[in-house]
């Protein structure tokens, strides 16, 4: 544990013990709370208590128990190899639009044609274009604006 006082100086001798008692009363209320430092000012007196925390994080609280017929299908319907699937030549962030207030550059039903373009990828500051490698129609978007995708990640299916 580290103590310091107003400014980074250590803080003035204890009087009667005050501090000592109050250094150790926000060491525990810091361990309690799982807290890597804490800090308490009144009037001249400053006392920060920090503590370096183990690679051990405290057990997270339990989650909420959910019914299995009202929790949602976390795992999507498997793709396979669809014809026409086109998935991500990158690692990335993925933008359906060229700006938040802009159409998304394709939905189901869009007529495309190939070199259209899909979607952008960021990677590394960089936007690179996502084009049709086919003609057809959109039947499927299988990913979110703004979310991260994987190389070789399904995106769309043209028919």
């Amino acid at each position: 544990m580290k103590i310091t006082g107003q400014k980074g100086a250590p803080p003035p001798a204890p009087k009667g013990g005050v501090e000592t008692e109050l250094v150790e009363a926000l060491a525990r209320i810091a361990t309690r709370l799982g807290l890597s430092e804490i800090e308490f000012a009144q009037g001249d007196l400053k006392v920060r208590v920090a503590r370096q925390l183990s690679g051990v994080a405290a057990p997270a609280p339990a989650p909420a128990v959910v019914p299995a017929e009202a929790a949602p299908d976390p795992t999507p319907e498997p793709i396979g190899d669809v014809a026409g699937l086109v998935k991500s030549p990158m690692v990335g962030t993925a933008y359906r639009r060229a700006s938040p207030d802009s159409p998304p550059f394709v939905e189901i039903g869009s007529a495309v044609k190939a070199g259209d373009k899909l979607l952008l990828v960021e990677a590394m500051k960089t936007f690179n274009e996502i084009v049709a490698p086919r003609s057809g129609q959109v039947t499927r978007v299988l990913i979110e604006d703004g979310a991260p995708v994987e190389y070789g990640q399904p995106l769309f299916v043209i028919e």
